[in-house]
């Protein structure tokens, strides 16, 4: 039995057929979920399928007319807590210019606010931002920061997406 090129068999053609149909099922599936009709408190980019946990931003705690420069330092031999303390730290307000490690010397077991500047509301600003740290007055001219704040082992990055 020969066939053409043209035509193929039966079964190939059903095979298609199905193909296409399934193609074309899920198409229509993505689309109604896509282009679906929204309510009228709901918003368009699809931000109600977020859980609310995960939604909320931390709200700013430094005044809009106040620049606080601070200094990150991880204290801590975990790798990248520095980063996510000055991710937090700029959501909150603040203006993080520097960010390192600590020397080894000085590793913390809890979160500690260093106020270089003599702005001892600033430093209690950054405190309560990281979740209760302790607060000393270090003063030093010779740096450019208003605080340092020095990541200690017991503070945890908060549970919501810091950039989504």
């Amino acid at each position: 039995m020969e066939f053409s090129p043209l035509k193929a068999p039966p079964a190939a053609a059903a095979r298609r057929r199905r193909r296409r149909v399934a193609l074309l099922i899920m198409l229509a599936a993505i689309a109604a979920g896509v282009f679906r009709p929204r309510g009228p408190h709901e918003p368009a980019d699809g931000a109600a399928d977020v859980p609310a946990a995960l939604a909320k931003r931390p709200t700013r705690v430094v005044p809009d007319s106040v620049r606080i420069k601070v200094e990150v330092l991880n204290a801590t031999s975990t790798r990248g807590l520095g980063r996510l303390a000055t991710a937090w730290l700029r959501d909150q307000g603040f203006d993080v210019v520097g960010t390192g490690t600590a020397p080894s010397a000085e590793r913390l077991d809890s979160t500690l606010v260093l106020d270089r500047s003599g702005h001892a509301d600033w430093a209690q600003l950054a405190a309560m931002a990281m979740g209760g740290a302790r607060v000393e007055a270090r003063p030093d001219s010779l740096r450019y920061v208003d605080l340092t704040v020095l990541i200690g082992r017991s503070w945890r990055p908060p549970p919501q997406s810091l950039y989504p």
